[in-house]
């Protein structure tokens, strides 16, 4: 399986601003994720790529082009203000239906950005173009007819919505990688396996039914991101019946994991796709800093295992997983999992 880094690039964004419970902490989404995340690469055998630079195209496919202007021009637009921070973090964060759309940083930051869990800094611009390359060039790999690849995506992407950043997320590399497979497929699903509900992927097609999204995730009610995520949410309009999410109590383990994964792939079968998104998250992880669910490191080989036996072409996209001694022991699990089959 080839699997897609541009590690220097992606490891440029270095966010630092992190809010918990009103405290200003570290930011857990470090660029030293990537280091266990590639050394498992080769452990488990992959040919780790440098990706091909699509430009803004297939970013484009996904996210507005005022969002992508804001992105790419708002960390300088931003220091020009006097005493402002180093990194773009909103202050304000509106309702924005029917709102108007405002001219100054401060108002488009707090219009573009869901959450404090996003900052924006120099280099996070390019790092995010650069992980997108990677989900693109996995992509464009199944078009040629690959089997599976892997993208090391990092900046993570499925809380980040068509329009509007969050949870360390700018831009939606899973949804990117099922729009470019739609080239060549007519039905492609996403299966999310991240701890928290991927929230932005679903927003992106919850209108469509040409996308199927699926989402296992601890049970927002009392968890990030709170607002979405919950089993009530089946899709709108043509989407309506094409969004399935599966939430669960908090500290679930292996077991109840697996029977939502089997009721998340039954669930891919009756859309008949042919073509698969696997959004990795490995946050799920009993040992993970948040902490939500308590997945072992089997049980991400016991879900790779699982997926693959959905026997579709597939990208991998990695979302979450935070610095854990059993980080990149767990991507080799998975990884070993879907490739034994």
């Amino acid at each position: 399986m080839k699997a897609y880094c541009a590690l220097n690039d992606q490891k440029a964004h270095e966010p630092s601003f992190f809010l918990v419970n009103g405290v200003a902490q570290n930011c857990p989404e470090k660029p030293e994720r990537m280091d266990a995340l590639v050394a498992s690469t080769k452990t488990s055998g992959m040919d780790l790529r440098e990706p091909q630079d699509y430009g803004l195209e297939p970013i484009a496919a996904v996210h507005t082009p005022e969002y992508l202007r804001f992105l790419a021009t708002i960390h300088e637009r931003w220091i020009r203000m006097d005493g402002a921070s180093q990194e773009v973090i909103p202050g304000i964060q509106p309702n924005r239906n029917d709102f108007s759309y405002p001219q100054s940083a401060i108002g488009q930051a707090g219009y573009h950005m869901a959450d404090t869990a996003c900052p924006i800094g120099k280099n996070t611009w390019h790092a995010v173009q650069a992980s997108a390359n990677c989900a693109a060039s996995a992509a464009h790999d199944i078009l040629e007819g690959a089997s599976s690849a892997y993208a090391l995506c990092r900046p993570p992407g499925h809380h980040a919505f068509a329009d509007m950043a969050g949870g360390f997320c700018y831009v939606n590399n899973s949804a990117l990688a099922a729009q470019i497979l739609r080239r060549d497929h007519e039905r492609v699903a996403i299966i999310d396996v991240d701890l928290h509900h991927g929230n932005g992927t679903q927003g992106i097609f919850y209108n469509r039914n040409d996308v199927l999204t699926v989402s296992i995730h601890a049970d927002p009610v009392r968890f990030y991101p709170f607002f979405w995520g919950h089993a009530s949410e089946r899709g709108e309009g043509d989407g309506l019946g094409y969004n399935y999410n599966l939430p669960l109590e908090r500290g679930s383990g292996d077991d109840k994991f697996l029977t939502a994964l089997e009721n998340a792939m039954e669930r891919v079968s009756y859309f008949a796709p042919t073509a698969l998104v696997i959004a990795l998250g490995l946050d799920a992880f009993e040992g993970d800093p948040f902490g939500g669910l308590a997945v072992s490191t089997d049980g991400f080989g016991a879900i790779g295992k699982m997926l693959s036996e959905l026997k579709l072409p597939s990208v991998i996209v990695q979302e979450g997983g935070y610095l854990c001694d059993a980080l990149g022991d767990n991507l080799s699990s998975f990884m070993d999992g879907f490739q034994s089959s």
